[in-house]
C-alpha cells in the first residue's frame, strides 16, 4: 500500500467522526445562541449539555464495563467441558433481562436501589449481558476443532490453548457482541432519566414537558450521534482485530 493510499484511508476514517462531532457541537451552539424563547434560554446552557452528556456516557461506560467483566468470563467458563451442560440454562436466565421491557427493568431496580444513578447502571447492566455472553459462547465454540487438536498435539495445556488460541480467534466475535450491547445501551440510557439517573434523557423529557422542540431535538440528536459514533469506532476496532 502506498503512502497516498494510506493517507486516503486515514482521511476517510477520521472524516465521519469529525462530521458527527461537528453536527452535535453545531446544533448545541445553535440552541444556546439562538433559543426559541426565554424558557429555552434559561434551561439550556453549555454546562447543562456537558453535564447531561457526561452522565449519559458514565451510565453506558460503567454498565457496559461491568457487563464485560461478568459476561466474558462467564461465557468462557460455559465453554469448558465441565460446564457446557449449564450453558443453555444460564443463557435462558440472562435472556429474561432482554424480554422484560426496559422501563419495567428500571422500575424494578428503583425498588431495590432507590432513585438515581445506581439503579440506572444496574438496569443497563442487565440489558448488556446477553449480547456479550452469546457472542463469547459463539466465538469460542466456533474455533475449528482441527486447530485445537493441533495445539494439543504440540503439548499445549488447556489454559495455554485458551489464552493463546481460543480467545484471540474469538475476539472479533466477542467484540461484535460488546459493540451491540454498548450501542443498545446508549439508546436505552435515555430512559434512565425517568428514575433520576440523569443523562441526555433529561433534555428529551424536559423539552417534551415544556413543549420546546429545540430541547427535545437536542437530547435526541446527541444520543443518536453518540450511538452512531460509538458504533463506528467499535467497528473499526473490530475490523482491526480481524486483520491481526
Amino acid at each position: 500500500m502506498t503512502n497516498l493510499q494510506s493517507n486516503k484511508i486515514n482521511l476517510k476514517t477520521f472524516f465521519f467522526p469529525l462530521l458527527l462531532l461537528t453536527i452535535g457541537i453545531g446544533y448545541s451552539i445553535y440552541v444556546v445562541k439562538f433559543p426559541q424563547d426565554k424558557i429555552v434560554a434559561n434551561y439550556v446552557s453549555y454546562n447543562k449539555i456537558f453535564k447531561s452528556l457526561g452522565q449519559h456516557i458514565s451510565l453506558v461506560a460503567v454498565s457496559a464495563g461491568a457487563a464485560i467483566l461478568v459476561a466474558v468470563p462467564m461465557g468462557i467458563l460455559l465453554t469448558r467441558t465441565k460446564f457446557k451442560r449449564y450453558a443453555n440454562t444460564v443463557v435462558s436466565i440472562v435472556n429474561i433481562g432482554q424480554t422484560v421491557p426496559s422501563l419495567a427493568i428500571l422500575a424494578l431496580f428503583v425498588g431495590i436501589f432507590g432513585v438515581g444513578f445506581k439503579s440506572g447502571v444496574f438496569a443497563l447492566w442487565v440489558y448488556s449481558l446477553l449480547p456479550i455472553l452469546n457472542n463469547t459462547l459463539a466465538g469460542i465454540l466456533g474455533v475449528e476443532k482441527s486447530i485445537l487438536e493441533a495445539a494439543r498435539g504440540m503439548g499445549m495445556t488447556h489454559s495455554r490453548i485458551l489464552a493463546k488460541i481460543e480467545v484471540p480467534l474469538a475476539f472479533p466475535v466477542i467484540m461484535a457482541g460488546i459493540r451491540t450491547a454498548v450501542t443498545i445501551n446508549i439508546g436505552t440510557a435515555t430512559l434512565a432519566a425517568f428514575i433520576g439517573a440523569g443523562g441526555l434523557g433529561d433534555l428529551i423529557i424536559a423539552g417534551n414537558n415544556i413543549n420546546r422542540w429545540q430541547i427535545v431535538i437536542l437530547g435526541a440528536l446527541l444520543s443518536a450521534l453518540l450511538a452512531i459514533l460509538t458504533d463506528y469506532l467499535m467497528n473499526i476496532l473490530e475490523v482491526v482485530s480481524k486483520n491481526k
